[in-house]
């Protein structure tokens, strides 16, 4: 929503941030950027005078903390241009008040630096005449100010003034010299917070959050952001609520009529499919083979892998009759690589998210939770990031396959963190032990939409994919890891005979 300039809202020219802003800002208001050195206070800043100027809008940066160069090499970084729309000026003490002989010795220099900066703001606001302003950083106006008082003075001085001049006013904070002080939260019109997080492994998060915003509903709660070459991109947190659910299903085919007699005639679409077992249990083989029906039935299918190189995913899945590789070459599969240690759970949620909507995918894979669950910063949350992510693929009708590896081989297994309640359907996969070999067996655990075989079948990894065999009668004790057979033993006594 946009137009000229005193119309409509100031976008950033960021979507995410301007999602959270619902549309970006009020026009002729004071807002507040508030965050540590290196949160990407000036970077915003620049893209918030960059999307001004696209529109025909001119900008002004008044900059007391930063230099002209510094602020044309972060640009530079990013590969922009700053055009002749958007002016720089850098603030700097006058010459006289630098050089201690011309000193007053009664009256402090501070007291000059302040009124003589803020004409000087003044003076050149007057010159340019801006839709859109930043001023860097107010920190440095705090310290001229030296008492709380002044400087709450000050700063509605400079609000006032910009009122009256149809200006789109962007200060930002550091947070250096006070950072308990509120007194421009409350002069505000709005106030959005930076954040960095370091985790003790992986490289730094960083996140937002809008603590205030007068008369305008705003997206809250934290939300995830990165800086790469070209500028900020924010993630906003994901609501399922916001969409709506499908009503109509459809029933999905593995293309192995056995498995599909275990899952009571196949999966919903709509609906999330949870596979655990231990480690080399063909839980990824499983999921494969529902991405290659998916493709056969004229879909486009989506595969997100923390835990495997591709290189040997597809190897791996060729040797098995699953060209995932060609698949991908062909464009009906988006294959994405994870790196739980880089990214963020906002904006892996913001990955899937654009996979389904761009691309109109209805079949999803993570592979595994293993992988997603390292990328949390606490384990506490990643119920609740996967239950809101599960909750959207379902309303728009996806099918979600999901793998997570058990600790063991055989006997007790221990899931890192319990989902099952999540999932629509769970599938069990094990190893146990008959007659001197290691085998596998799949049973159906879970299932809310509908009947399904209670059964526990064994199964048997091939080049040809995946084959099950019939219903394992004679054991018991089967997802134990060594079961008891009591089946027919007289062939036993035929082979000792």
């Amino acid at each position: 929503m946009e137009g000229p300039a005193g119309t409509g809202k100031a976008q950033f020219g960021i979507a995410g941030l301007d999602d959270i802003l619902c549309g970006g800002l009020t026009r002729n208001r004071l807002y507040l950027l508030e965050g540590a050195p290196g949160t990407g206070k000036t970077t915003i800043a620049i893209q918030f005078l960059l999307e001004g100027a696209r529109l025909g809008e001119k900008g002004l940066y008044v900059t007391l903390s930063e230099t002209e160069q510094e602020l044309l090499e972060t640009a530079t970084s990013h590969k922009w241009s700053i055009p002749d729309s958007v002016a720089i000026y850098e603030l700097v003490p006058p010459e006289h008040l630098l050089d201690e002989k011309q000193q007053q010795s009664l009256l402090y220099s501070s007291d000059l630096e302040l009124g003589e900066s803020t004409n000087r703001i003044f003076e050149t606001m007057e010159r340019a005449k801006p839709a859109r302003m930043v001023l860097d950083s107010l920190s440095e106006i705090r310290l001229l100010a030296q008492s709380s008082l002044r400087y709450r003075r000050q700063l509605l001085a400079l609000k006032h003034y910009f009122a009256q001049r149809d200006v789109t006013v962007l200060l930002l904070d550091d947070l250096t010299s006070d950072p308990t002080d509120k007194t421009v939260h409350s002069v505000a019109h709005g106030v959005v917070r930076l954040e960095e997080l370091i985790p003790d492994y992986g490289a730094e998060r960083r996140r937002l959050r809008v603590l205030k915003y007068r008369g305008q509903t705003f997206r809250g709660g934290y939300h995830d952001f990165t800086i790469q070459t070209g500028g900020v991109q924010v993630f906003p947190r994901l609501v399922a609520s916001e969409y709506r659910a499908r009503k109509k299903t459809t029933v999905f085919s593995s293309d192995i009529p056995e498995l599909d007699e275990v899952l009571g005639g196949g999966i919903e679409s709509g609906s999330s499919t949870l596979i655990i077992g231990p480690a080399g249990t063909g839980k990824s083989l499983l999921v494969f083979q529902f991405i290659a029906t998916a493709v056969r039935r004229g879909e486009h299918a989506a595969l997100f892998s923390f835990d495997e190189e591709l290189g040997l995913l597809f190897s791996r899945s060729k040797g098995m009759g699953i060209d995932l590789e060609g698949m991908r070459d062909s464009g009906t599969l988006t294959v994405v690589q994870v790196d739980a240690a880089e990214i963020s759970p906002g904006e892996f949620a913001h990955r899937v998210r654009a996979a389904v909507e761009d691309h109109g995918i209805r079949t999803v894979a993570i592979d595994s939770l293993n992988g997603y669950q390292n990328a949390m910063p606490q384990e506490v949350y990643l119920t609740l990031h996967m239950h809101e992510l599960l909750q959207y693929l379902n309303r728009v009708g996806a099918a979600t396959f999901l793998t997570m590896a058990q600790h063991g081989i055989v006997g007790d297994m221990k899931s890192p963190v319990d989902i099952t309640y999540l999932a629509d359907t769970v599938i069990l996969l094990r190893y146990f032990e008959a007659f001197g070999e290691v085998r596998r067996a799949i049973s159906m655990l879970k299932k809310r939409t509908g009947a399904h075989e209670k059964t526990i079948r064994e199964f048997t990894i091939s080049d040809a994919g995946l084959k099950l065999g019939p219903t394992l009668n004679d054991f018991q004790g089967v997802l134990r890891g060594v079961p008891e057979y009591i089946g027919d033993t007289s062939f036993l006594k035929d082979k000792e005979a």
